[in-house]
């Protein structure tokens, strides 16, 4: 998040009031039983998806599981690549032909793939300043969208995917794949139904911290890799190895410039876990503390109810030993990926009466969007949801950065009676990388 700008009013809804709830469901097996996807106008009615970025985590979480669904039965085929690295283009070329039998088309420009009318679909798997050009470019241009979280790198690049998301009618999924998890799914049923009371604590874990923001010496820019394309939007910066490596203990994922440090990381998963259970999709917290502020042991989110939210970087924090923690006046919820504990006993597998909330069932976050794409429906990640978990990590991080309170009003999605902070919401793009609409 480097520079100027205040955004735009979001156009987020909730989902659970809209009676989109099941459509995951209500469309499921549609793909591998033949339907026509609404967006293909192939003969055969396969859907067709390319990868944009896909050589690091796109790799195994965009290429492989929807590789690994078309051998299952679906009715796909993966048939572009554009990747600005020429040894992993190679490397997911060559495993898509492995596993398909089809020769994926390579593209130096992702523009060029999108204006391919034989692509229907398209997976982003970038760095996190590429996500909202690429993906309001593919929707401008007609294509669903699967991009990883979190959806945006500033305030306003979410407020513009949320936009276009309703302007073009397209279905974007963000990939925030807790939602698809059925003990995080669970989690959110007991405390949206009030099986532990009245929440009074929510802590989530972060596991781990990133080193703090360095400069690098310049490197030579290795020869199979387009560093300005790399760069894109961002500011010009020398190039170095550790600037652009993409994996989970730093790299790219360290610098401002491209992403939002830990909140982004992994604040993107939780803290939208929290949205879910408090039913704030749509809205949002009011103010901002960064870690030691006033001598604060860790940094929070409060809610307009009063309602904290503690996250904890190293571990043995207060979420004692889980990814999140909930706690209410007559028990408590300890929740990670695949894993419940409950107090009392036997919440982790009570059923929701009819009249009861009842969360959106979707058990493969990747297997909901191709649902979605055959039915129009919204996946149980949309723009709406994913911009106002960004929100948080954005407004997180500038609290971080200027290492002070920020206070925001979730209606207006506005930064108030701070314009330093205000000037986060955006930032000043390379030239030759403006943001589309």
């Amino acid at each position: 998040m480097p520079e100027p700008v205040v955004a735009p009013e979001s156009t987020a809804g909730n989902l659970s009031r809209r009676g989109f709830l099941g459509a995951s469901t209500a469309a499921a097996g549609a793909l591998a039983a033949g339907a026509a996807p609404a967006s293909a106008a192939n003969a055969n009615s396969r859907l067709r998806i390319g990868f944009i970025g896909p050589g690091g985590r796109g790799f195994g979480a965009h290429v492989k599981t929807l590789a690994k669904l078309r051998s299952e039965g679906a009715n796909i085929d993966l048939v572009a690549v554009s990747e600005v690295y020429k040894n992993q283009e190679d490397t997911v070329c060559d495993f898509i032909k492995k596993e398909t039998g089809v020769e994926a088309k390579r593209y130096v420009d992702y523009t060029d793939m999108l204006a391919d009318k034989d692509v229907d679909a398209v997976c982003i798997g970038t760095p996190d300043h590429w996500h909202a050009a690429i993906s309001i470019d593919a929707m401008r241009t007609g294509k669903d969208v699967f991009v990883e979280k979190p959806m945006a790198l500033t305030l306003d690049e979410a407020a513009a995917m949320v936009a276009a998301e309703k302007r073009y009618g397209r279905i974007l999924q963000v990939g925030s794949q807790q939602r698809s998890d059925p003990a995080m799914r669970q989690a959110v049923e007991i405390v949206r139904n009030g099986w532990i009371g009245e929440i009074t604590e929510i802590h989530v874990d972060f596991k781990g911290d990133f080193a703090p923001v360095s400069l690098l010496a310049e490197q030579p820019v290795p020869a199979d890799i387009d560093y300005d394309r790399w760069l894109g939007p961002a500011p010009w910066r020398p190039y170095n190895n550790e600037r652009v490596l993409g994996w989970w203990a730093g790299g790219w994922r360290i610098f401002w410039d491209y992403g939002s440090r830990k909140n982004g990381d992994w604040g993107a998963h939780h803290f939208d876990i929290v949205q879910w259970a408090l039913d704030m999709d749509g809205n949002g917290p009011v103010l901002f503390v960064p870690k030691g502020f006033e001598g604060e042991p860790y940094q929070y989110h409060q809610y307009a109810n009063g309602l904290k939210v503690t996250a904890s970087l190293k571990g043995g924090g207060p979420a004692n030993g889980a990814m999140i923690r909930f706690v209410g006046k007559n028990g408590e919820v300890k929740v990670s990926r695949g894993e419940i504990e409950t107090t009392p006993a036997g919440l982790a597998s009570k059923i929701p009466s009819s009249s009861e909330f009842r969360a959106y069932r979707s058990n493969d976050h990747r297997q909901n969007w191709l649902d979605s794409i055959i039915s129009r429906r919204p996946p149980i990640c949309p723009a709406t949801v994913g911009a106002s978990t960004f929100d948080i990590c954005g407004l997180a991080g500038i609290a971080e950065r200027l290492n002070r309170p920020i206070h925001w009003n979730p209606e207006k999605r506005e930064i108030t009676g701070d314009p330093e902070a205000s000037r986060f919401a955006d930032y000043t793009r390379r030239a030759g990388y403006p943001l589309p609409v």
